[in-house]
């Protein structure tokens, strides 16, 4: 019996869980040894493999990772897996980082497709594509490190067709994203990730990127944000309280807590309205976007917020008066958003229609909860049976595209 049983779902947020050496592992041979290993230590505190705040060295991890290879594969681990696969989190959960192990979770949680994204290395590709401490963007890197994290995603998702590949796209220089995009697209990928903040130097409604929406347009498959992929969300200072600073979901530091998640969903506020008030919707009506991990509530009062802005400029901004629609209607067209599980989705969908929500596990993370589907359904209440399919299925079928088509 599978953790859901409805007729169709879609999860539109799931990660893989990336070992140390993944990244340096699919990188060009040019590159490799630029890619510093990253620290797991937070991550590994649930398998017992790390205590909390413990620096590990790469030996120590590499012989953390066969251990825990090991530990998945063992009859005690098998036994009850079926069972644990929404309890198990990180890289103590089934799937979520050998990949042939992956197509079991989907049929244990119940759902047709799982979206994946990194979990390590948003917040690195977006540094390597902006300039660091005065320094100017070294685009060899930048590029060269998001074609091996393209890699290391199709890769995983090539065991299974269900698993649906995220591949990222720098938009720091108009010609290596237009070549990336031909190149994520040629080599698999079912989304093009790309940063929810500004590029360098230039805004994200830049006619000379129409090439890389064009491309996302004309295969049929979308360009989504992702939380994570922005640096710092707020001034660092707001933690300078004279308090601890309280731990985050893993037990560590570098991740969310409440006074930064108010923040999660400027970024791609600012940049969806940026590109529909340029025109950027406008000239790719087939193009869909996704907004994957930066909450809901938001939308109601930032659909108002664009209506008010129109009032305010439409008069005095010529690319205002272009739009055939309104903001609203663009929205509503081609933007697609995963709520938290914490979040009243119910309310949302009355606020902004049944077209836009999508649901998501954001399996295996520990902010995904164990009970996803049941927070969600509590939530919708009472809603009818055609507002939960499109929760559930149709959004994701419209926003994935081509990617989803063999899957229908």
């Amino acid at each position: 019996m599978a953790y859901i049983e409805r007729r169709r779902v879609h999860d539109a947020d799931a990660h893989i869980m990336e070992p140390p050496n993944w990244l340096r592992d699919h990188a060009d041979p040019d590159i490799r040894d630029r890619l510093v290993v990253p620290q797991y230590a937070n991550e590994l505190v649930q398998t017992g493999d790390a205590a909390a705040g413990e620096s590990l060295v790469p030996d120590d991890l590499t012989a953390v990772f066969q251990r825990l290879a090991e530990r998945h594969r063992s009859e005690e681990f098998l036994a009850d897996e079926a069972t644990e696969v929404m309890n198990r989190k990180n890289f103590a959960a089934t799937g979520s980082f050998i990949a042939e192990d992956r197509p079991r979770v989907l049929d244990y949680i119940g759902v047709d497709s799982q979206l994946l994204f990194n979990t390590f290395h948003n917040s690195r590709l977006f540094e390597w594509e902006h300039p660091i401490n005065g320094k100017p963007v070294d685009l060899d890197l930048a590029y060269g490190a998001a074609r091996a994290h393209n890699r290391g995603m199709t890769d995983f998702c090539s065991v299974d067709e269900r698993l649906l590949a995220t591949c990222y796209v720098p938009l720091a220089d108009f010609d290596r994203a237009e070549a990336m995009a031909t190149e994520s697209i040629e080599m698999g990928a079912a989304a093009l990730l790309v940063a929810s903040g500004c590029p360098a130097g230039h805004s994200p409604s830049h006619r000379s990127l129409d090439r890389v929406w064009r491309q996302a347009e004309e295969a049929g498959i979308p360009v989504v944000f992702h939380v994570g992929g922005t640096g710092a969300l707020i001034d660092p200072s707001y933690f300078n309280n004279g308090l601890p600073i309280p731990p985050d979901f893993h037990g560590g530091e570098e991740n969310f807590r409440s006074v930064d998640y108010m923040a999660i969903p400027f970024p791609p506020m600012q940049t969806l309205a940026t590109m529909i008030f340029d025109g950027v919707l406008e000239r790719h009506p087939n193009l869909r976007v996704g907004v994957i991990e930066q909450g809901c509530t938001w939308l109601p009062s930032w659909l108002k917020q664009m209506e008010s802005a129109m009032d305010a400029f439409g008069r005095h901004e010529e690319r205002l008066r272009d739009l055939s629609i309104t903001p609203g209607e663009y929205v509503q067209r081609q933007v697609r958003v995963t709520p938290y599980p914490t979040e009243d989705i119910g309310w949302v969908t009355d606020q902004v229609g049944p077209d836009i929500l999508l649901f998501n596990t954001d399996y295996p993370h520990v902010e995904g909860g164990r009970r996803p589907f049941e927070r969600f359904e509590r939530s919708l209440g009472d809603r009818s049976d055609d507002i939960r399919d499109r929760f559930y299925a149709d959004n994701f079928i419209d926003l994935m595209g081509s990617a989803v088509g063999a899957l229908v």
